[in-house]
């Protein structure tokens, strides 16, 4: 196995960027919105020492993500962003996020550019951004996640976007259910994302824990995919694993179908002094 790594970096946009971080926050705009955020990796001196933001998430004392949001000015119940051809709703969740995750960006890009008339399953799937940025590259998706709310709002991003009659669909579903399914109807696909949580419940309660779960996912993925198929991307945050271990994982399942598989980490370039910010690891699979 090869110790390389990859980075991937998201650069800023129109409408997002990371303006500062440090000290254990980051400082970031969406849209006109500015807002701070807990970020244990920020473990240096921010560029400025005073940050004005709009809003502030101040974290639980569990372990669990929990925690508030501070408006320090009226920050609108969602407001809309673009990417692109992309438009999309922000807003401040309970989960600290702001319903869409912007390191994606250059993951997005990747499987665009091999995604022309593809069969895609995206699990995990959240609000929907990544869906539309491949419909919009005339791939077909299936859209799975376990939150109802999440898949509502995918399909209002849709008709912001100007896509809401592209080929779609939409699963409130347990991702490893559905994918088992999948399995057993003999279907195949040309390209998965899966962007899985740490620690999460299906629709009826179904347990989601990475450290357990995420290889017989992958091992059904395979399954889903053949010699023809184009891509499999996997991200992972918040957890205690290598790169190193999760592209190990990846190769083992995916070496018998040939093609290349990159590891390393994502990152968000700062825009103070362009420094580099990790966010997460990931695998993926493609055959060019």
């Amino acid at each position: 196995m090869s110790g390389d790594l990859t980075t991937i970096i998201a650069e800023p946009w129109s409408d997002y960027g990371l303006v500062d971080c440090g000290h254990g926050q980051k400082l970031e705009r969406y849209g006109a919105i500015t807002v701070v955020r807990p970020e244990p990796q920020a473990m240096w001196a921010p560029a400025n020492e005073h940050w004005d933001p709009d809003a502030s998430f101040v974290p639980g004392s569990d372990d669990e993500g929990g925690g508030r949001w501070v408006e320090h000015r009226l920050v609108p119940r969602q407001w809309e962003l673009s990417r692109g051809p992309i438009r999309f709703n922000a807003s401040l969740t309970p989960f600290r996020h702001l319903a869409f995750f912007p390191d994606m960006a250059p993951q997005w890009d990747w499987m665009r550019a091999r995604a022309d008339g593809a069969e895609i399953l995206n699990l995990f799937g959240y609000t929907g951004v990544g869906s539309l940025v491949l419909s919009e590259a005339d791939a077909r998706l299936v859209h799975v996640d376990a939150s109802k709310k999440s898949v509502e709002a995918g399909k209002a991003n849709a008709v912001l976007s100007g896509l809401a009659d592209r080929t779609i669909r939409w699963m409130v579903d347990d991702a490893s259910k559905f994918t088992a399914r999948e399995v057993r109807r003999g279907r195949r696909y040309d390209g998965i994302l899966l962007d899985p949580p740490k620690f999460g419940r299906g629709p009826e309660g179904e347990l989601w824990r990475l450290e357990e779960n995420l290889a017989p996912l992958l091992a059904d993925c395979r399954r889903l995919l053949d010699s023809d198929s184009r891509f499999l991307v996997l991200t992972v945050y918040a957890v205690r694993m290598s790169a190193l271990a999760i592209g190990e994982l990846v190769r083992q399942i995916f070496g018998d179908l040939g093609g290349t598989v990159e590891v390393g980490e994502m990152a968000v370039r700062e825009e103070a002094r362009g420094l580099l910010l990790p966010t997460a690891i990931f695998a993926r699979w493609s055959k060019n």
